[in-house]
């Protein structure tokens, strides 16, 4: 998200793609097919990924589960910094440090919540509630970034939470504590994305990008390393399902950011939550219920209408 390039807004538990080199001397409309393909199937990739995470994360401490995880992210990201230009000692090198520590240290904990949120309430009612994040961005880009948020973009927020309310039916019995697990999520990982956003005015991408992934690792490894549980063998496979699966998610939206805008690009991101879904369902044994149905459809369509905004006063340019 360095650069006003942003993750889609269902890919909570992923870290953002690094901004990439200009894309290649291909015709624009095969490009931004290839991106969408790209977007759509990291979709997919992401949401078999919650799966796993929810399976992982029943079975030993999120935490623990999360830490493996990053190990394996960190490495993968050395590897990328490495080969970029100037390497790692450019990639190292920030301007805000300690900004681009606490957004890396943000995220981990954004993945932790995620996950308990998984296991305590499953993938649909956990996706259903954490779509809102892009809301969230809108109606904190003005205190965090000083831009200018309308009556419109209000507007969407208010009607976003709205759907949450459909989603959660307080008062009915229903609601529990357990319930503000994702909006606190989706809080946290917005707040992420407004950061990144801000540190990526001083810092390159890959710098973002490879303090994401470093300093993430280090920060859980101090807390989780104190988690650690034997791993039954059964789980190996699921583990290393979930490790490489993170690889090649990311690997494909590097791609797809390579081709195409990430403005481009976000609405087809929403697919995450149609694959969450279908896996909670067939896999998990979860039911749509027809508000998490309904409240989901109205938090997806607030995101698309702030989206549309954006893109509208893009086209615009400044008044």
């Amino acid at each position: 998200m360095p650069n006003n390039r942003q993750t889609g807004p269902l890919m909570g538990p992923a870290t953002a793609p690094p901004a990439v080199p200009p894309p290649l001397a291909r015709p624009r409309s095969e490009r931004q097919g290839t991106a969408i393909l790209l977007i759509c199937a990291s979709a997919l990739i992401f949401a078999a990924q919650d799966g796993v995470s929810r399976h992982l994360g029943s079975a030993y401490p999120p935490i623990f589960v999360v830490m493996l995880r990053y190990w394996f992210f960190a490495v993968f990201v050395i590897l990328l910094c490495a080969r970029a230009p100037g390497g790692l000692r450019r990639a190292i090198r920030s301007k805000r440090p300690w900004t681009q520590a606490f957004r890396s240290v943000l995220l981990v904990a954004e993945v932790v919540v995620t996950v308990e949120a998984f296991v305590r309430l499953g993938l649909i009612n956990t996706h259903a509630i954490f779509a809102c994040y892009p809301l969230l961005i809108s109606a904190l880009s003005g205190p965090f970034l000083g831009e200018k948020v309308g009556w419109r973009r209000w507007a969407a927020v208010a009607v976003g939470f709205a759907g949450i309310l459909i989603v959660l039916k307080p008062g009915s019995g229903v609601f529990t504590a357990e319930a503000v697990l994702p909006f606190v999520g989706a809080a946290m990982f917005a707040v992420y994305g407004l950061l990144t956003r801000l540190v990526g005015r001083d810092d390159p991408a890959m710098t973002s990008f490879f303090w994401t992934g470093v300093a993430g690792a280090v920060a859980i490894t101090l807390i989780g390393i104190w988690h650690w549980e034997p791993i039954a063998g059964r789980d190996i496979p699921w583990l290393l399902v979930l490790c490489l699966t993170a690889v090649a998610a990311h690997f494909m939206l590097i791609k797809a950011y390579e081709l195409a805008e990430a403005s481009a690009l976000q609405p087809f991101s929403y697919t995450q939550l149609v694959w969450v879904s279908i896996f909670g369902v067939l896999i998990f044994g979860e039911t749509l219920a027809p508000n998490v149905a309904a409240g989901g459809v109205i938090v997806i369509g607030a995101g698309l209408f702030t989206w549309w905004r954006a893109r509208q006063r893009e086209r615009a340019g400044p008044s």
